[in-house]
């Protein structure tokens, strides 16, 4: 399975710093994605924790050893990668009081082959676009997303509730963390987009599909859902990774076809 990655980042139109981070590896397929929390800055200091050092970690794991990795090995050296994050993130905010309190919420996924190992914290987002339908296939560590699956409100009621920022979970807040891990088959033609609650509090799930589902170039997408996001309000900053995979025979010439080869 060949992969197609990119991101765009942007601070919206009511703040003046980003406090996302974003970034992949092509050479390993690492995809993270962090959405930071906290005063004087501190959350453009978590995320950009975080995002640094697993890539920095699980990069090197799985340069090393992750070609040859099965499914659950991936995910165990990921949970130890986020843990040390977390901790380093944990100290840091008790070591500077202007960090105090600060954290990020995380995605992170590694694609192999034809499977993706998913993990993530808080509320941002993995959504996956496949045969024209988008599905969110992570769920939110959030106040309201326990409202919802209590009953005690409707998904209409939840559009235009108080509580949509309050995370359940965090990296860096607590001394532990958390991370929920799901591995998921890969199908060609398949799309992934992680992305900050900038872009989904403010564009709707049918519109984020009308945008990925275009015939448009991958950044042309991304870029795009940045432009939604503005013009549905631009309240927070707006981060979103898109990943596109094809079967690898796809991506050969015409010739190499008829051949067979």
């Amino acid at each position: 399975m060949n992969y197609e990655i990119c991101t765009q980042t942007d601070p919206g139109l009511a703040r003046e710093n980003n406090e996302d981070a974003v970034s992949f590896d092509a050479a390993s397929r690492l995809c993270i994605l962090a959405d930071g929390m906290g005063g004087y800055n501190a959350g453009e200091i978590a995320s950009g924790m975080a995002v640094a050092f697993i890539q920095s970690e699980m990069g090197r794991w799985l340069s090393q050893a992750g070609k040859h990795a099965n499914g659950k090995e991936v995910r165990r050296a990921m949970e130890i990668c986020v843990e040390n994050a977390n901790h380093s993130i944990f100290n840091a905010a008790s070591a500077n009081p202007s960090y105090a309190g600060m954290g990020t919420t995380l995605v992170v996924g590694v694609f192999q082959q034809d499977r993706l190992i998913l993990g993530h914290i808080g509320d941002s987002r993995c959504y996956r676009l496949r045969g024209g339908e988008l599905a969110q296939i992570t769920k939110d560590h959030s106040l309201l997303q326990e409202q919802l699956d209590a009953g005690l409100i409707t998904p209409e009621q939840a559009l235009t509730s108080n509580n949509k920022n309050l995370v359940t979970r965090a990296l860096g807040v607590e001394d532990t963390t958390m991370l929920e891990v799901h591995e998921h088959r890969v199908a060609s033609g398949d799309i992934y987009l992680m992305c900050s609650d900038g872009l989904s509090d403010m564009v709707n799930d049918a519109g984020i599909a009308s945008v990925v589902a275009s015939s448009d170039s991958l950044e042309q997408k991304a870029r795009r859902l940045i432009i939604a996001a503005n013009e549905g309000g631009g309240r927070d900053n707006i981060s979103v990774l898109l990943a596109q995979a094809e079967e690898a025979w796809v991506k050969r010439g015409l010739l190499s076809r008829m051949l067979g080869k």
